[in-house]
């Protein structure tokens, strides 16, 4: 545990953050030699990083795992042993090279696949939200309409029961009956007598 704290913190201090300093340096400085440099570098290190994420589920176990990946980094990064010019000079150009053509047309295919997928899920997306959409809204037209129509017979219900009889055969809704005046002031007529 103690060995794979200590190698993520030097790959992370010395094999990112000093690299990317160097190489903002490199850019500012306006020197292609180490311009180039970091480049290679950073090649390297993005291939060692899709490669250590398997070799870390993989390969773990093995004794002085992450004792290796330390040793590793500082070995690409050294001035002296210049690890990340001898792996990109011997082994990733030529690679590269002889695969470039292949490489540059699966990027392309995939670039199109991944449009053309992206658009006709996204109209299947669209089309489901659209339907549920469509459904939500008859299926609901049909429980508001039930719902008011009940609300409108309970409201006739409590009509009759609030109205009262006025006389012989005429009823009055409770609403409609003259109210005693003091319980009817305007605020103007509260006011001034809270005043006084």
């Amino acid at each position: 545990m103690v060995s794979w704290i200590i190698s993520r913190l030097v790959v992370l201090i010395f094999g990112t953050l000093y690299p990317a300093y160097s190489s903002y340096k490199a850019v500012k400085s306006k020197d292609v030699k180490e311009y180039v440099k970091w480049m290679m570098y950073w090649i390297i290190f993005a291939l060692f990083t899709a490669v250590e994420v398997f070799t870390d589920m993989f390969l773990c176990w093995i004794p002085f795992y992450y004792e290796l990946k330390i040793a590793f980094v500082v070995w690409l990064l050294s001035p002296y042993t210049k690890g990340s010019s001898v792996l990109y000079r011997k082994f990733v150009h030529p690679t590269l090279s002889s695969k470039e053509k292949d490489i540059d047309e699966y990027i392309c295919q995939a670039k199109d696949k991944s449009y053309d997928t992206l658009v006709h899920f996204g109209r299947k997306g669209l089309n489901v939200a659209a339907t549920a959409a469509v459904l939500a809204a008859t299926k609901s037209q049909g429980v508001l309409s039930d719902r008011l129509r009940s609300f409108s017979m309970q409201d006739l219900s409590s009509y009759e029961s609030d109205t009262i009889k006025t006389g012989p055969g005429t009823t009055q809704p409770a609403a409609a009956q003259p109210r005693p005046r003091s319980m009817m002031r305007s605020k103007s007529e509260s006011c001034n007598k809270a005043s006084s």
